[in-house]
Parts: C-alpha cells; sequence; structure tokens
C-alpha cells in the first residue's frame, strides 16, 4: 500500500515537473514572438512605399539629422530658383516669387519690394525679358545652429538682342521650420542678401556661346 502511494506521489511529481517545463517553453515561446514582432513593425515602420509609374517602389525613411546637408542644400537652391527664375508674365513671376517666399523671412520680402518698387519686374514684362539661374554649389555649415549658407550661381538674362550672364553669390542662415506643402523641407531662410551680382559676359542672341 505504502509503495503504491509512493508511486503515485512519484508520478505527480513528474507531472509537476513537466508541467512547469511546458509553462516555462510557452513562456519563454511568448516572450520572443512579442519580441520579433516588435522587430518586424519597426522594420515595417522605417520602409516607405511610393506608387510611380504603376509601379510600387520601396524606400526606407532615416533620421533627419542624417539628411539635414542634403535637404538644407536644396532648400537652398529651390528658393534661388523660384526667385529668380523670371518670364515676361505676371502671374508666372507672382506665382514663383510666393514660392519663393514661402521658404523665407522678411529679408527675401524686403528684397522683392525693393525689386518690385524700382521697376524691375515691370521691365521684365515690357522688355519681353526672360530670366534664368542655375545653381553652381550650395555650401552648408550644419556644425553651428542656425545653420550658415553661401549659394554660388550664374543667372541669364535672355533679351531678343542679347544674353546677359551675370555672377550670383548670396548667403544667409537656414532655421528649422515645421514642414508644409509650401515647405517640404522644414527650413527658413533668415537674414539672406546678395554678396555678389556683376555681369561676367554679353552675347548677342542666337550665336552659340561655343564659337
Amino acid at each position: 500500500m505504502f509503495s503504491k502511494a509512493n508511486d503515485i506521489e512519484r508520478a505527480f511529481r513528474h507531472i509537476r515537473i513537466f508541467t512547469l517545463l511546458i509553462v516555462s517553453a510557452s513562456f519563454v515561446f511568448c516572450c520572443f514572438a512579442l519580441y520579433k514582432s516588435y522587430q518586424i513593425t519597426q522594420a515595417s515602420q522605417s520602409k516607405v512605399f511610393i506608387l510611380a509609374d504603376g509601379k510600387v517602389l520601396e524606400a526606407y525613411a532615416s533620421d533627419r539629422r542624417d539628411n539635414i546637408p542634403v535637404e538644407a542644400r536644396d532648400h537652398v537652391a529651390s528658393f534661388h530658383r523660384f526667385f529668380f527664375t523670371l518670364d515676361p508674365d505676371e502671374k508666372a513671376i507672382q506665382a514663383n516669387v510666393v514660392k519663393a517666399l514661402y521658404l523665407a523671412d522678411a529679408s527675401a520680402k524686403k528684397q522683392y519690394d525693393n525689386l518690385r518698387e524700382s521697376g524691375f519686374y515691370t521691365s521684365i514684362i515690357s522688355g519681353n525679358i526672360s530670366q534664368q539661374v542655375v545653381i553652381d554649389s550650395v555650401a552648408v555649415d550644419t556644425k553651428v545652429y542656425p545653420y550658415y549658407f553661401r549659394c554660388t550661381a550664374s543667372q541669364q538674362i535672355i533679351r531678343a538682342t542679347s544674353i546677359v550672364t551675370r555672377s550670383l553669390v548670396t548667403e544667409g542662415y537656414l532655421r528649422t521650420v515645421s514642414r508644409s506643402d509650401h515647405n517640404p523641407h522644414g527650413f527658413l531662410i533668415e537674414r539672406w542678401m546678395t554678396l555678389e551680382n556683376k555681369d561676367v559676359s554679353i552675347r548677342s542672341a542666337g550665336v552659340s556661346p561655343f564659337f
């Protein structure tokens, strides 16, 4: 009788040990599953899928600090293209200037007002003049905030009889602001000023610059 009791007790002990192992293994498995789910969720959040021409392209999100130099240079370049690209059309000029002023503070508005009051835009329209700008380089110092930049570009002022090429050098500072549809990079140009804007060459319209 005592032998049977010992056997029953031994059997229950084995069952308890086995049950404990099963519970422990289940707990470890659940923790592992939760950890892997978290990893997969984090990985999926860092991926961006873009639909272009009927194709799904995969892109990866990254910390903005890694992209500050690139975004800052593109912000400065975009501002200068909007501000200095002009055609003899009042609505086209206004549309470009409005886009540019969303990217800068009152220092850009002041330069625009000075040009408008001097009759610059009126002369562009009345003289059927087009102005194009090519950005040569944008240097941004991201070590000190707000970020200092210097933009070097060339302008072409195209008239019916001549094409004037001018050098353009500007500088200013970049402050971070909230991103928006009008300001996708989330920067604002401050204390913007023109350091150089002078004629480099003048040639007759219709004559190739290579001859």
